[in-house]
């Protein structure tokens, strides 16, 4: 699609069709976002009972990798969007061809893969952690060398919550990880000794118009993040810079809707970015209770050439993931809920331990209070603060 067209077709207004590829619980909560302003929506996803069949107008059960669905998707739709990274190039270009993908391709093959993601951000004159790339696993002990240990191995693609990822802690973890590696490339970074792990959702609509919301601090637990509080409980100074630093990914990578900028603050104060994901995220859940729009709204009128909204926080808030280990106990804890505490379930059929089933944001006159909130509820088990931090995901 060219540039002309692509501006002729702005605004998007309210009655029209948005696709979206994926039906996960980020494609449902779009969708329902969405319907508050009065859009219609399809879906594409392999399974027929994904969280957002059941809240679209019109669910297409297909492979993401099927052209022939793809092109359904197109005639049914006056804008495409994506709720996950690892969508088929193939896919994204005929999609490009037939009807609007304001997101692009080119941003989707950036971030999807964490060389080129590196390297776009450095690029850009943005923070990192020190790294090198490995292309041969035979190289892996002199690149770590290189890097000084502690370092961490990563998948250039497809890692997730943990997955695909080994902190080597000296040569002979170098030397035994590499006889298990195959494929490639992936990506040897600095361990970072880090105080908080921090997130900012910007928003960049279709018009240029760019915001981002507070920025939050995320704790995880065996690399799922499991608590979110909003805002992050630091000195205005680092709120601002993070944010900054939110605005110019946005900016320098040429944005559209949103992206969730993950980063580091390490003991000295300093701000590093860790990874990115080019859509809502979780650790932007809390805006649904606690902001004037949320993370979900905003993405629809980015993508829509509608003025984005307000990115004020209401109240502080504390969102916590349900896992499906503690689905159980969510499920007893249901009529005793407090009033400050909200719930989301996803709709999804099948609990598994480590799934995400939903999550519940406690919304208070403090972070302190939300968090006394949580603790009371009794669902999840207290770990500390060590073994809650991770090296990122």
């Amino acid at each position: 699609m060219t540039e002309k067209k692509r501006k002729q077709a702005h605004p998007i207004l309210p009655g029209s069709t948005i696709g979206i590829l994926g039906g996960g619980q980020l494609g449902r909560m779009i969708a329902l976002a969405g319907r508050q302003i009065g859009y219609r929506f399809v879906t594409l996803d392999p399974a027929a009972d994904c969280p957002t069949a059941s809240v679209a107008d019109q669910h297409i059960q297909a492979p993401f990798d099927d052209l022939e669905a793809a092109r359904k998707l197109a005639q049914h739709c006056d804008v495409v969007t994506y709720e996950f990274e690892n969508v088929d190039d193939d896919v994204v270009r005929l999609l490009e061809d037939h009807t609007f993908v304001p997101q692009g391709s080119r941003l989707l093959q950036t971030t999807r893969h964490r060389l080129r993601e590196k390297e776009a951000l450095v690029a850009a004159g943005l923070p990192v952690a020190p790294y090198q790339p490995l292309i041969h696993a035979s190289d892996l002990l002199r690149i770590a060398m290189e890097v000084g240990f502690p370092c961490v191995l990563k998948t250039a693609t497809g890692g997730y919550d943990g997955k695909g990822q080994w902190l080597l802690r000296s040569r002979d973890d170098a030397v035994q990880t590499a006889k298990t590696l195959t494929g490639g490339p992936w990506v040897v970074e600095a361990f970072v000794p880090f105080q908080r792990e921090m997130s900012v959702i910007a928003a960049r609509s279709v018009t240029g118009e760019v915001g981002t919301y507070p920025a939050v601090e995320n704790v995880h637990r065996n690399h799922i993040l499991h608590l979110t509080r909003a805002p992050a409980p630091v000195a205005d100074s680092i709120l601002r810079e993070a944010e900054q630093l939110a605005q110019n990914v946005a900016t320098a990578l040429d944005v559209v809707g949103l992206v969730a900028v993950e980063m580091f603050q390490l003991v000295d104060g300093r701000l590093w970015i860790n990874e990115l994901a080019p859509r809502p995220h979780n650790s932007g859940h809390w805006t649904i209770d606690a902001c004037a729009t949320s993370q979900f709204e905003q993405h629809v009128r980015a993508v829509c050439g509608l003025p984005l909204g307000s990115f004020q926080p209401l109240s502080p808030a504390v969102m916590v993931n349900i896992l499906g280990e503690h689905l159980p106990e969510v499920t007893k804890a249901i009529p005793h809920l407090p009033s400050s505490a909200k719930l989301h379930l996803y709709g999804k059929k099948e609990s598994r331990p480590g799934r995400k089933m939903g999550h519940i944001t406690v919304v208070e006159a403090s972070l302190e209070q939300a968090e006394t909130v949580v603790d009371e509820l009794g669902i999840w088990p207290s770990e500390s603060s060590e073994s809650m931090k991770s090296t990122g995901s």
